[in-house]
């Protein structure tokens, strides 16, 4: 291990350090500085230099972050249960499924033994008040949900994958829906308002929208039905998850941890990520201006933070960049957890107080460079070779700076980091299907509800109850090219006229706005007529409603077209390089741009 270097080593310099983090207030204990003998060989912990953050400056943010297995779960662990022992209510989304345990007491062992000693914590198995939660759909937990009005345009465009000008594009369609009060609840409503937005009936709502296309509005559509596929059905709608229930204690005053669990979505990131991020805005806008105060009134956890901000458009970055900033007046506090500093935007991690890094490995040239930028946001240390101890830390062992008291960073600080006093394993299935049958949560948001909503809303617009089904009337055939053989006689085929939105085979509205015309039946084989020249010209008589038909070419003589004949070829070259597309999954190449 890397030792300290500079103006003094041993047990005087981990008591200077650690007169950086004293405080006279509530604060969560990370752990103890390790100093060094002197010499290459393990340094030493001194177990009463406590590391430590007080409660006060958890609404200045913070980040923990290292590379895979060095202990970043674990310090959130920590963290959490220090927080609820305080009586502040945690969220903490549960990515890999092994922090259930926060329930249940922990087991000692020779490990947890000298950890504790190292660390001065007189160690004791604790349980913790949890509630377990989980996207509808995707668990057994509670079930939680939010509907697509909440979600806004921004966050669901980072759902959907669109562009920014999709996006802009689904921002009009809100803004339509919202002024005609249509509550957009479910993908369905979403559904709903965008196919009579580009029906015949929605023709001259869609103008007055401007800038937005049916092409479009056919990309969003498509976007909508892949989201459904993974569940966004479930998900989307009623009842909407209540912040204030984020917000409890337990009857002992403790705060209580929600747990998120998040093991399924492991192969929807986007998802999961969004949802959090419409969590901090809804916090954002429910809760009053506090200031500054003692205590948070809920610490937000972020793990696996870096799904955020992938392939984020740039008014989703100021969006998160806006509600971090603004958010610490409301008394929340928020901490991101990934593996490289550099995941986090610079306008976002500029907002970070609090730093909790672990080790970092540097055996890419990509490594190298985020390893020296991570270096320069610490405050200068006379005590470390920040780029030698950052590579060097053991797990469960952190380099640590955060606010003190008086807002001032304080000594960057090599931590080794107490041991969680809950359960560090998944916690029993059994346990979950209990708690989770015994939790008032369950009562709240375990059954869907599905009110009357757009869908509803358009169902009834384009539904006339005055017609009945067999006495709509004829809509005729317009005067214009007719089909100069033979007409059959018989009765004409009803006209179609809009039909209220039902539910198809797939669960989806089915919305038919369009109007069919009647056509006449055609005879299958128009007889053939012969004339002589002695003959005088006979013809037989068209419908009234027809003008007077037209000499044409034979059905052979139409085929035979080299114009017909190059359009057919070119449309089975379309075909079949649409249908292999579609096989291997591959796009057609761009044409290329010349410079």
């Amino acid at each position: 291990m890397t030792t300290p270097t500079g103006s003094g080593t041993g047990p005087t310099a981990a008591q200077r350090i650690a007169a950086g983090y004293a405080t006279t207030s509530a604060s969560v204990v990370l752990g103890s500085v390790v100093t060094g003998s002197g010499t290459s060989d393990a340094g030493t912990v001194d177990p009463t230099a406590l590391v430590q953050m007080p409660l006060s400056m958890f609404n200045r943010h913070g980040l923990v972050a290292g590379a895979t297995g060095t202990g970043k779960t674990k310090t959130l662990q920590v963290i959490a249960e220090q927080l609820s022992a305080a009586g502040v209510p945690v969220f903490l989304p549960d990515v890999k499924g092994d922090l259930t345990g926060l329930a249940l007491p922990g087991s000692p062992n020779t490990r947890i033994e000298q950890r504790a000693a190292e660390t001065g914590d007189d160690w004791v198995g604790t349980g913790y008040p949890v509630e377990f939660l989980t996207l509808a759909g995707q668990g057994a937990e509670v079930p939680v949900r939010a509907t697509v009005d909440s979600f806004g345009p921004i966050l669901l465009s980072k759902v959907l994958g669109l562009n920014e000008t999709q996006e802009s594009t689904l921002g009009l369609i809100f803004h339509w829906a919202d002024a005609r009060q249509l509550p957009l609840l479910d993908l369905k409503d979403l559904r709903a308002v965008i196919m009579y937005l580009t029906s015949d009936e929605g023709k001259s709502d869609l103008k007055e929208l401007g800038g937005v296309s049916k092409a479009t509005a056919g990309v969003i559509l498509r976007n909508v039905t892949n989201l459904d596929a993974q569940g966004g059905d479930q998900f989307f709608g009623e009842p909407e998850l209540d912040i204030a229930d984020l917000l409890r204690q337990a009857p002992d005053g403790r705060g209580v941890i929600t747990l998120l669990e998040c093991a399924a979505l492991q192969t929807k990131p986007v998802l999961f990520s969004t949802f959090l991020m419409w969590l901090l805005a809804e916090l954002f806008e429910a809760l009053p201006e506090v200031g500054d105060v003692d205590a948070p009134k809920l610490v937000f956890l972020f793990d696996e933070a870096h799904l955020l901000f992938a392939d984020a458009s740039k008014a989703f970055l100021q969006a998160v960049q806006q509600t971090v900033k603004l958010i610490r007046s409301k008394g929340v506090g928020v901490f991101f957890c990934t593996q490289m500093p550099t995941d986090v935007p610079g306008p976002v991690l500029s907002q970070l107080g609090a730093r909790i890094q672990h080790a970092l490995r540097a055996f890419t040239p990509e490594d190298q460079k985020a390893l020296s930028a991570t270096v320069k946001t610490y405050p200068f240390t006379d005590d470390y070779d920040l780029s030698t101890a950052l590579t060097g830390l053991g797990t469960g062992e952190a380099i640590v700076t955060v606010l003190s008291e008086r807002g001032a960073p304080t000594p960057v600080a090599w931590t080794r980091v107490r041991a969680p006093r809950s359960l560090m394993a998944p916690a029993p299935a059994e346990l979950l299907t209990q708690a989770v049958a015994a939790s008032a949560l369950t009562a709240k948001y375990g059954t869907a509800v599905d009110r009357e909503s757009a869908y509803e809303i358009l169902a009834a617009r384009v539904t006339t109850p005055e017609e009945a089904p067999n006495s709509v009337p004829t809509v005729p055939l317009p005067p214009t090219a007719p089909w100069t053989g033979p007409v059959s006689t018989g009765p004409a085929a009803p006209a179609r006229v809009p039909s209220a939105p039902s539910l198809g085979a797939d669960g989806w509205p089915t919305l038919d706005p369009g109007i069919a015309m009647t056509y006449p039946t055609l005879d299958p084989q128009p007889p053939v007529r012969t004339r002589s020249r002695s003959t005088a010209k006979t013809r037989r008589p068209a419908p009234a409603d027809y003008p007077e038909p037209q000499p044409r070419s034979t059905i052979s003589d139409v085929l035979e077209s080299p114009m017909v004949t190059s359009f057919f070829r070119s449309l089975g070259t379309a075909a079949g390089g649409a249908l292999g597309r579609s096989i291997f999954g591959t796009r057609s190449k761009p044409t290329r741009r010349r410079r």
